[in-house]
């Protein structure tokens, strides 16, 4: 992210501690924004985010704000690593006799890494989403038809559906016991790998754009606070350019993102709409609740992504993968 050069051993373990931390720290409202995209207009279970993690924390406990976390602490360390490692091989590609990158070559770095990193991105935002909104579904069941909703500690999730083209299946409920597990080896048995990507298109649309913005701004943003003497960048700059360059990029990309937690939601609340694609998504969303459901969670994503990115700069900055390999 920096202009530094490290191992990729180190690589992996900064991307690890930053990711396990940042992902600790601001899951519940990653799963506020899940619950915030998914809903529709005229159907709305919660009126903003406080409201959304009130009725969470009321309905399903504690722990139910961590729903899919496990996905997220197993795969973030690899997705970080992922990203860490490509944007240095392009920076390194395509400067020329260490001369600066030029803001265009610095984009491309970018998006080549975001394009890297949807091998991981994909499968880990498909199985995460559908147990962030597994609570949400319940909620709507509970509303349309007087089902209570089952007691703390069950997900709700529907069995896993048949080969099917469309990307989203009908509004079934059968509330029982599914885990991440479970449900990527009904999909890897119904569709082979390609269950597991399901939404590639539309994480690929958030996430090259997405890099594109933050690696540039990032690093000329940090490049700002270098001292004069040595050309060191205190930490703290560091965590407040990665915390703006990663809120900037979040926002702009957030209709991407609309998209993506619609097309990767494979189970519907009642009347809510099935999509065939990206394109048949955006017209939908477009028509039938208008410009602003493109930035529903937009302000759920800033607070999740700018501390996350603070935090994973501090992390690279302070060296801590180093220190771990020169202690072992």
């Amino acid at each position: 992210m920096a202009e530094k050069q490290i191992s990729l051993p180190a690589k992996l373990i900064n991307g690890g501690v930053a990711g396990i931390v940042g992902v600790s720290c601001v899951f519940p409202i990653d799963l506020t924004k899940t619950r915030l995209q998914n809903q529709r207009q005229g159907q709305q279970v919660y009126k903003n985010i406080w409201d959304c993690l009130a009725k969470t924390v009321r309905s399903e406990g504690y722990f139910g704000m961590y729903r899919g976390v496990a996905v997220n602490l197993t795969l973030v360390t690899p997705e970080k690593a992922i990203k860490l490692a490509a944007n240095d091989f392009f920076r390194h590609h395509l400067a020329k006799d260490g001369k600066k990158l030029t803001l265009s070559k610095e984009m491309l770095a970018g998006g080549g890494a975001g394009t890297c990193q949807v091998i991981i991105t994909t499968p880990m935002e498909m199985l995460k989403i559908q147990l962030q909104d597994a609570g949400r579904l319940a909620s709507c069941q509970k509303s349309v038809t007087g089902i209570p909703s089952v007691p703390h500690g069950t997900k709700h999730l529907n069995a896993i559906p048949v080969l099917s083209r469309a990307y989203n299946v009908g509004p079934t409920l059968i509330a029982h016991k599914m885990s991440a597990s479970q449900i990527a080896a009904e999909l890897f048995r119904n569709e082979g790998v390609k269950g597991l990507y399901k939404g590639l298109g539309a994480t690929l649309l958030r996430d090259v754009p997405f890099s594109m913005i933050y690696f540039p701004l990032f690093s000329n943003l940090n490049k700002l606070g270098q001292s004069s003497v040595d050309g060191k960048v205190p930490f703290h700059h560091s965590f407040f350019a990665g915390c703006i360059a990663g809120c900037t990029a979040a926002v702009s990309v957030n209709p991407c993102d609309v998209i993506k937690t619609r097309l990767q939601s494979l189970h519907k609340g009642a009347n809510e709409e099935m999509y065939t694609g990206i394109t048949d998504c955006a017209r939908k969303i477009w028509v039938k609740e208008g410009p602003s459901a493109f930035l529903k969670g937009a302000g759920c994503r800033a607070l999740v992504i700018a501390p996350l990115f603070g935090i994973a700069q501090v992390v690279y900055v302070l060296g801590v993968g180093e220190a771990v390999l020169e202690f072992v």
